[in-house]
């Protein structure tokens, strides 16, 4: 009783956090496309800078595509394949967002798969209190975590919003999608192959999840790895945060779908750097300053505590539960 009485008193304010995220991330789109278009973050390029080539990092594996193309139209249809994933993550798989919020607010109750975007917020938010709570700890010991050094903004901010989706095919789609479908696959069809790459629990007959938390894990060191090695790395200290986020990622992927795994890496990449070159823009700062702002200070205080209080509704509801087959036996 004392349980369900503490869920209703998280419910609200988580609601009220999850509500205030949500409108942040609909602001990043056209943000983020003010900042590609209309603003000098670029210096001597701009949307029309041409490359001759279209580098992808796949499952760890550098590949490159010869072909002209100017950056900007690359942008437009990253960022509409972002919209487009935000518009499904909204209304489904079975309510949409706004009624998703209702029993959570009123009685804390979290049915998790029942929407994309409240279970990809949730999840972002956790990722983010993980990943403070490393930083923390690494830099106690004297471990630092240093970005890669960024020739120009624009090139940045082009890298970053198109990583996610690169990235959680590599990752998240080959390497545990598609070993996933091997094992726990009932039947060959190419229609169930990609509804199980699209949403593996649903659609995979999963009956011990050993096998599959060892792939996610595995595939999360190596996704941390391959950050530190790539072409343009991260210090070592990103390892830790890196493995971490793949962890989380891979296991969104594996339980709710691509669709909210793809969302969190977006959070972490478009989300939060259109509000930093906005920053950098508005007040003709750095990059480095910017980060520094205190709107990001705010929203970094949103997503942490909205973390403290996803962790703490996840373990009081798997008491519940806990208890509940307790009672059955």
């Amino acid at each position: 009783m004392q349980e369900n009485k503490t869920l209703q008193a998280l419910g609200i304010p988580f609601a009220a956090l999850v509500s205030i995220i949500f409108g942040v991330m609909i602001c990043s789109f056209p943000i983020g496309a003010y900042i590609f278009f209309s603003s000098d973050i670029g210096d001597e390029i701009n949307y029309e800078y041409p490359l001759q080539s279209l580098d992808f990092f796949i499952a760890g594996i550098s590949i490159q595509i010869p072909i002209e193309f100017e950056i900007g139209d690359v942008f437009i249809v990253v960022w509409s394949i972002y919209a487009i994933i935000f518009g499904i993550a909204m209304i489904g798989p079975k309510k949409n967002f706004f009624l998703e919020l209702a029993p959570i607010m009123n009685h804390g109750k979290n049915t998790s798969s029942a929407n994309y975007l409240v279970s990809m917020i949730k999840w972002f938010t956790i990722l983010i209190l993980v990943s403070a709570v490393i930083n923390i700890v690494q830099e106690s010991i004297g471990i630092t975590t240093e970005p890669p050094i960024a020739e120009n903004d624009l090139m940045q901010f082009f890298d970053v919003s198109k990583a996610p989706l690169i990235e959680e095919i590599g990752f998240r789609v080959l390497l545990i999608g598609v070993p996933l479908f091997a094992i726990y696959s009932y039947k060959s069809s190419a229609k169930h192959f990609f509804k199980s790459l699209w949403d593996p629990y649903a659609n995979l007959h999963v009956d011990n999840k050993n096998k599959a938390i060892a792939l996610i894990v595995l595939v999360a060191v190596f996704f941390g790895i391959a950050h530190i090695i790539s072409g343009e790395a991260w210090s070592s200290g990103k390892f830790a945060q890196a493995a971490a986020s793949g962890i989380i990622i891979g296991w969104v992927y594996f339980r709710y779908g691509l669709a909210p795994a793809l969302l969190i890496h977006w959070s972490t990449n478009y989300f939060i750097f259109s509000y930093v070159y906005l920053i950098a823009d508005v007040n003709f700062v750095t990059i480095e300053q910017a980060f520094t702002h205190s709107m990001l200070h705010t929203f970094e205080v949103l997503f942490v505590v909205a973390g403290i209080i996803s962790v703490i509704m996840m373990i009081i509801h798997k008491r519940n539960s806990q208890k509940e087959q307790q009672l059955e036996i």
